[in-house]
């Protein structure tokens, strides 16, 4: 919901950023890139530091995530390809983030939160997944509250304000939830698609 509704509105800042500091000598590839240094930093801190830390560089990471795009548009280096890699690493990111605070919380011998945050990446694995294999056979599967710039908001948050318990649970539920809006979705898109037939 939020990446549709910020959508194009990057594309002037990023235009300055692009064109004024970095002299139109950076490609969409690079921002991609920081983004899953960045998080993967922050899920080393979350393993053996202090998890606001990890909130900043996830936030931080959240910036060069959005402005990837906006600069593939500015540059005129907007592909499918592109596209693709781009949801690839995301991928990563989020499982790096997720990982890591798993590997804390199983340090710490918190069996409840380990199984809380396994019950996060299997939500977070569906979401895209189901819009994913959803748009092979209908034109758009994009309903459902918990996409990426939610997750990362709420992990950020959590981090920042020491609510990850509380953000764990919302997101264990919410990412599940919006898995089966998807799931209900396609099945009706699909039901309509053959009635009309």
């Amino acid at each position: 919901m939020l990446g549709s509704k910020i959508g194009r509105r990057l594309d002037t800042p990023a235009r300055y950023l692009i064109h004024f500091i970095f002299r139109g000598k950076v490609s969409p590839f690079t921002f991609t890139s920081l983004g899953l240094l960045l998080n993967a930093g922050a899920a080393v801190i979350f393993v053996i530091g202090d998890l606001r830390w990890g909130g900043v560089l996830i936030l931080i990471a959240g910036i060069f995530d959005i402005l990837d795009g906006a600069a593939a548009r500015t540059l005129g280096k907007v592909s499918q390809f592109g596209g693709f890699l781009d949801s690839v690493i995301d991928r990563y990111s989020d499982m790096f983030l997720l990982i890591g605070l798993t590997l804390r919380y199983s340090m710490e011998g918190n069996t409840l939160l380990v199984a809380l945050t396994l019950a996060v990446s299997l939500g977070t694995i569906l979401v895209p997944y189901t819009r994913a294999r959803a748009e092979n056979f209908i034109p758009r599967c994009n309903v459902g509250l918990m996409e990426r710039p939610e997750r990362i908001i709420l992990l950020a948050a959590g981090a920042l304000f020491n609510l990850m318990t509380a953000v764990l649970w919302l997101l264990a539920i919410l990412t599940h939830l919006t898995a089966i809006q998807r799931i209900y979705h396609t099945w009706k898109e699909s039901r309509q698609g053959e009635v009309d037939r």
